[in-house]
This record gives C-alpha cells, sequence and structure tokens, in this order.
C-alpha cells in the first residue's frame, strides 16, 4: 500500500442536491458561476486535476428548451446541448453570450526548452468573454493514492463570469489553491550546470557573502551525484536496458543517479552542514527515469523494497504505477539524502509522457508525489519542476526549462509568464540571463534579465556549463547595478510574500496581465507590461538600448502612477520613457504602499522596515506567519495595516496597531516612510508626539511596538 502521506486528501463526491440527471448527461452545479457536465461513464472520484466537488447547494433551476437544457443560477445561466453536452451559450446580467472554444486566452505550455523566442501555448481558463470551457480528460486518482485509467467520458467545466479573479477562485476551489512557499524561496537562487567540488562550492558561497550578494536558495546540478557511470562502472545502455530508452540513457546513462559523487564530494554530510551554516537552503537536482542501477549505493535497499535480487543487477525499473517502486523511490533512495541535510528537489524530467498505463505522464506523477512527500514533516511543499497540465499550481515552483541567451528568449518571458495566470499557474521561475547558445557576453542583455526576474514570482539564476556564468563579477560593466538589484530582489520579499499569501488564500495571483484591472482597450495592447502584487506595474525592457539609454512605449491605467527608482508621477495613458542601465519602469499606483525590509540577510519577519509610498489615498496589509508552516491556515498569522490619505496638501501615513498572533513579529520595529513629497512633518505614536529623523523625504522613528499606532503627517510647503 502507498505511504499515507503520498495519498492526497481530496473530497470529490458533489452534494447530490447539485446534481441531476439530464437523458444522457449528469449536471452539477458547483457555484453560482460554473457547472459541470459529464457524459459517458460518469464519475465522482478526483481526477488528476479536479480533487474537490462537494460544496454547499446552490439554488438553481433546471429545464429544457429546443434540444437544449438550461441551468439558472442567481447568478446567470447555462445553455446546453442536451445531446452532446456542448455549451451552446451563458447568459449574464440579463446577456445572452454564445459560447466561442476560440475566446480563452493563451495559457502557458509544459517547457521553454531550447526555445529561442516564442513556443505553443495551450489555451487558457480565462476568455475575453467570460464564458470558458475546461476538459478534464484526466486520470482516475484513486483513494488509494494511485493513478488508475479511466472509462470514456466527456467531463467538462463551464465558467461565466465577467471578473478573471472569479473564474480563477472557482477554478482553484475544485482543483485546489496554490500553497504558498516557503518565505525563504522567494530570495535569490543560485543555480549552474557545473561539476562542483565541495570546495568549490562553498568557496563560491563565500565569496558571495563577502561581495554582499544575497542568496537564500542554492541549487546543486546533476554533478553531485556520479556521472560518468561507462567509466566508473563499464555500465552502458545495452547492459540494461532501461524501461523507457530515449537519446539520454542511450548517451548518457549517468544522467540519472542517486548516489553522491564521493570525488567531488568527499563528505556529504559535513558539505551540506556548511552549506547551512551559513544561511543558505539546499537543492539537488533528479533525472529519475532510468531508475535505480546496481551501482547506487542504496540499490540492495531498493531491491528488498520492490522483491528484485540484486545479484542479477537488473535495474529497478522507474515504474510510477507501482506502489512499492514510489515507496521505495523515497524511503530507500531520496529520505536518508535528506537525512543528511538536502531540502528539496529539483526534477529535472525530460523523458517525454509514456509510462505502463495509458495517459499516465511520469512529470505529472513526480511533481504529484514530490509535493506530497516534501509536506511530510508538517512543513510546506517546494519543489522545482516543469508544468504538467492542469492542475500543476498545486505543485510549485515552475522551471520554464533551458532557453537561449537572446534578446528575443527575453523579450518573450514577461509574457509568458503574465499569461500563465490565465491557466492558473502562478510561480514560473526562468533561467534568468538564458541557458545556452546565443549572445553569451552581452552584459545589457544579463542585466535585463536579471532586472525582469527581480520583478517575477521566483529569482533564479541558471546557466548550462558551456555558458557564462551568471555571477556578477562575470558581467564587468553592469556588475554593480546587477548586485543592487539582488539586494532590492530580498528587500521585496514582504510584499511578495504578502501577494502570494494571498493566492493560497483568495486566488488573486503575483503576476496579471493588463486587463485583470481594466475595462480599457490599451489594457490588450501591452502583453509585457503587468501587475506584480497589488500595487506596483512592471513594464519590463526587453531589448537593447542605444548608447545606453532605453526608450519604450508604456501604457497605464487610469490614475496617477510614479516610478519608484525615478520618483516621476505620470498620468494614466501611453507615455514615452527613457531608461538607463539603472533602472526600468516600476510604477506605483496612487496611494500605493510599498513595504521593504532593511536587512537583505534576514529570512524571518524583520525588526526594520522601509515604506514607499504614492500620493493619494490607500491600504496595505502586510501578512506574516512562521514561513515554514501551514498554522497560517487555521489562523495563526499576523497582519499590520497601513492606511494613507492625501487632502488639501497634506499626507498622512498609519501603522495601524498589529491584529493577530503577535509572537510571530519582533515587539517593536523601526519604520522609515518614504513620502511623495517634501514639507513640514509631524510623527505621533497614539496622540502622543514622537521624536524622528529626517532625510530628504525620508522620515524614521525607532521602537515602534506592534500594538501601537503610528502616524506621520506631512504638509507640502
Amino acid at each position: 500500500m502507498l505511504n499515507e502521506h503520498l495519498r492526497a486528501k481530496t473530497d470529490e463526491k458533489a452534494n447530490p442536491a447539485s446534481v441531476k440527471i439530464v437523458g444522457k448527461l449528469r449536471i452539477s452545479v458547483l457555484t453560482p458561476r460554473l457547472i459541470r457536465v459529464e457524459k459517458g461513464a460518469y464519475t465522482d472520484s478526483a481526477t488528476q486535476a479536479v480533487w474537490y466537488r462537494n460544496f454547499p447547494p446552490v439554488p438553481y433551476n433546471i429545464s429544457e428548451k429546443n434540444g437544449q437544457v438550461i441551468v439558472s443560477t442567481d447568478e446567470g445561466a447555462f445553455a446546453v446541448n442536451r445531446e452532446s453536452g456542448d455549451l451552446i451559450y451563458a447568459v449574464r446580467d440579463g446577456v445572452e453570450i454564445p459560447y466561442d472554444p476560440d475566446d480563452n486566452r493563451l495559457g502557458t505550455a509544459r517547457t521553454l526548452d531550447k526555445s529561442n523566442g516564442s513556443v505553443k501555448l495551450e489555451k487558457g481558463l480565462i476568455s475575453k468573454s467570460g464564458v470558458s470551457e475546461m476538459r478534464d480528460d484526466t486520470l482516475i486518482l484513486g483513494e488509494d493514492g494511485m493513478v488508475h485509467s479511466r472509462e470514456d467520458c466527456s467531463d467538462r467545466y463551464y465558467f461565466n463570469s465577467a471578473s478573471e479573479r472569479t473564474v480563477l477562485r472557482d477554478y482553484y476551489a475544485i482543483t485546489g489553491f496554490p500553497p504558498l512557499p516557503p518565505r525563504y524561496a522567494l530570495g535569490n537562487w543560485w543555480s549552474r550546470y557545473w561539476k562542483y567540488s565541495a570546495n568549490e562550492y562553498l568557496e563560491l558561497l563565500r565569496r558571495f557573502k563577502k561581495e554582499n550578494v544575497p542568496f537564500w536558495f542554492t541549487i546543486v546540478d546533476m554533478d553531485w551525484h556520479w556521472v560518468n557511470v561507462l567509466f566508473k562502472y563499464g555500465y552502458w545502455w545495452w547492459k540494461d536496458k532501461p524501461y523507457q530508452l530515449d537519446v539520454v540513457s542511450l548517451f548518457m546513462p549517468g544522467w540519472t543517479g542517486f548516489s553522491w559523487n564521493t570525488k567531488l564530494f568527499p563528505d556529504p554530510k559535513a558539505f551540506l552542514n556548511e552549506v547551512h551554516s551559513m544561511g543558505y537552503h539546499i537543492s539537488l537536482n533528479l533525472h529519475p527515469a532510468d531508475g535505480v542501477r546496481y551501482y547506487e549505493d542504496r540499490y540492495r535497499d531498493v531491491c528488498e523494497a520492490v522483491g528484485q535480487d540484486p545479484s542479477e543487477k537488473r535495474a529497478v525499473k522507474f515504474d510510477i504505477t507501482s506502489e512499492k517502486f514510489i515507496n521505495a523511490y523515497f524511503d530507500r533512495l531520496l529520505h536518508p539524502l535528506e537525512e543528511e541535510g538536502v531540502e528539496s528537489w529539483w526534477i529535472d524530467w525530460q523523458q517525454g509522457k509514456k509510462s505502463k498505463l495509458k495517459g499516465y505522464d511520469p512529470l505529472w506523477a513526480c511533481n504529484h508525489y514530490h509535493t506530497l512527500d516534501s509536506k511530510k514533516n508538517g512543513k510546506r511543499p517546494l519543489i522545482l519542476s516543469r508544468y504538467a497540465g492542469i492542475g500543476s499550481h498545486r505543485y510549485p515552483i515552475g522551471f520554464s526549462g533551458d532557453t537561449y541567451v537572446t534578446w528575443k528568449a527575453l523579450d518573450y518571458q514577461p509574457f509568458f509568464t503574465a499569461n500563465a495566470t490565465n491557466a492558473g499557474y502562478p510561480a514560473w521561475s526562468h533561467d534568468l540571463g538564458g541557458h545556452m547558445h546565443g549572445e553569451q557576453k552581452d552584459d545589457e542583455l544579463y542585466l535585463r534579465w536579471i532586472q525582469f526576474g527581480v520583478m517575477s514570482p521566483v529569482f533564479r539564476l541558471h546557466s548550462q556549463c558551456f555558458a557564462v556564468s551568471k555571477e556578477p563579477w562575470n558581467h564587468k560593466s553592469v556588475e554593480e547595478i546587477a548586485k543592487n538589484w539582488m539586494r532590492f530582489r530580498h528587500r521585496l520579499v514582504p510584499y511578495i510574500y504578502t501577494a502570494m499569501a494571498e493566492t493560497t488564500k483568495n486566488g488573486i495571483a503575483l503576476i496579471e496581465p493588463l486587463y485583470y484591472r481594466t475595462d480599457e482597450p490599451e489594457g490588450e495592447k501591452y502583453p509585457n507590461e503587468y501587475y506584480f502584487g497589488s500595487e506596483l506595474l512592471v513594464a519590463p525592457i526587453t531589448s537593447p538600448s542605444v548608447n545606453g539609454v532605453s526608450k519604450l512605449n508604456i501604457w497605464l491605467p487610469k490614475g496617477k502612477w510614479t516610478d519608484i527608482f525615478t520618483g516621476e508621477v505620470l498620468n494614466g495613458g501611453i507615455h514615452t520613457v527613457e531608461r538607463g542601465l539603472k533602472s526600468i519602469p516600476v510604477f506605483l499606483r496612487e496611494g500605493g504602499i510599498l513595504p521593504l525590509q532593511d536587512d537583505v540577510e534576514d529570512q524571518s519577519n524583520p525588526n526594520s522596515l522601509t515604506v514607499w509610498t504614492a500620493q493619494g489615498n490607500g491600504e496595505y496589509v502586510l501578512f506574516e506567519d512562521d514561513n515554514e508552516t501551514n498554522s497560517f491556515l487555521d489562523g495563526v498569522e499576523h497582519f499590520t495595516r497601513f492606511t494613507s490619505h492625501t487632502e488639501n496638501g497634506e499626507y498622512s501615513f498609519v501603522k495601524h496597531s498589529g491584529e493577530g498572533e503577535a509572537s510571530l513579529v519582533p515587539e517593536s520595529r523601526r519604520y522609515t516612510v518614504r513620502l511623495p513629497f517634501d514639507g513640514e512633518v509631524s510623527a505621533y505614536i497614539g496622540s502622543k508626539p514622537v521624536d524622528f529623523a529626517k532625510s530628504d523625504l525620508t522620515v524614521t522613528v525607532e521602537n515602534v511596538r506592534d500594538e501601537e499606532e503610528l502616524l506621520i503627517t506631512v504638509k507640502r510647503l
């Protein structure tokens, strides 16, 4: 039997009051905006995609007319063909909206591997009309935790809402909400495909410290394990043909490995301990497709677990349809490595979609079981892997693959990242700087990629062994600028973490296309711009400058927008802006409030915050918790609310009394507020004036207790 913690907790059967059979169709009314229509073999089981169907009953009515089944709720109606179950139209606000299957916006793709620009994207969940379809042709996820075949059926979900966020919320309700990554995963990641020795790797991490280049997460690529197995063991493909023979296993039989290369890492546990002592978290790369071969350290243990004779030296096949193998894979292979100090895994599956069970993708299986296993000790799940279709948002974090080092590849990534939200996939990470080929010595390209990466869900540097490595000092002309941007990424973590908590709780993604928040037609015409959390709009620079100056046309929605780097205030509309190498256009909304931590190495809830503000009226709520467990879902969390108000030449900023679990945050903090304009400043704790330090537009107040209210006002002179 599959280990209990590898069996997902699902709630599959819809409330009987919400289900009705009409002819050959079974219709489930899940929310006022979402119905399920089945034809063929009905199922109440969870599937790989959909785990939850049991919701409170929704008032509805079903009628028939002219061969159509009309499903009406308080928020609209759906008309489906009585025979086929196809959606014909929906009704919203009294208006009949024809269903157009070509109306769905683009979503995302499995990978950007070997791309030099655009790739073919799957359709997303979001449509321009607000009427869309999601087909679930995935397999059954049984109560035993295993995936099983499925009888022929048509299983479709129909959405009807003018709000993209509402569609995503309904989608997450049936599939599961994206998990919140541990806080450290939102800092900078270091990775490189390179044959490091333990000493070389540790020296690199020490240099990062010395150069004040912050990282919280680090990956050792595949050379942590034995790779040259042909020369070390005389192992070649014909000696034990892998279950899935492909080009990789044919020409690189050492691509798969589970045993430390003790020539490079003579004392793995000491190496891992040293990495942790420097404050880094660490992950290792896995290509598990070729299974467990006779030369692996734990080959005999795995053979014992699956019932195979180790004396025969046959590979234990990577068989995701076998309960025994899945248990052994984690218990006998990976958990001992985790006990040494490995914290997570980069599942670098590149070996296709086939397995013994028709339609069962091993990539999905790796993502699914690795994510469940990573939660076994009460921690939040964390893996790095490719996208494997609808439902993949449950398996953080996305690895988009090996792109070319070109401006064309960079230019595609903002669009690609924002569009993934249409597929409910909010956390892509990219090989920042590009992975291979192309313009390896273009410092400006490297810098612009870093700047985009800072304003993206996950900042992860990576490159192949033949590429120019991504350390800032390998790009001398932009070295200091790149370092400053990487420090700024860590300052942004409180803001990004709050936004990702909002995704987990309410389904609002960190990155949203412009059309999510505006009906203005220009929201469709600037696909590389995007919202970054509740307060910011980003227009990354993705083409080379002329003499160090980049000129680009941007569009801003209605309102006033403050460039956080230049201080320039622009009204909504089309603008031509110019930027040097040091910055890209990043705008704070009218009344916006942006919290930044001051210590770029602090992985805990910080003692000192700087808050950037924009003129106008606004509110922002900073979320904090223990940073690594799901206790926040049970209410063990803390909120700090900030508000601002502008009237008659006076701006006021308030840090309100903290709410929630006070033990999660420091008893007191230093607050530095960057004001939207200069003038006569006052500061109060409650109604009592307090001392403050002022420098240009910043005001600093020390030792503000969590339960206290801080008021800062400025009157324009």
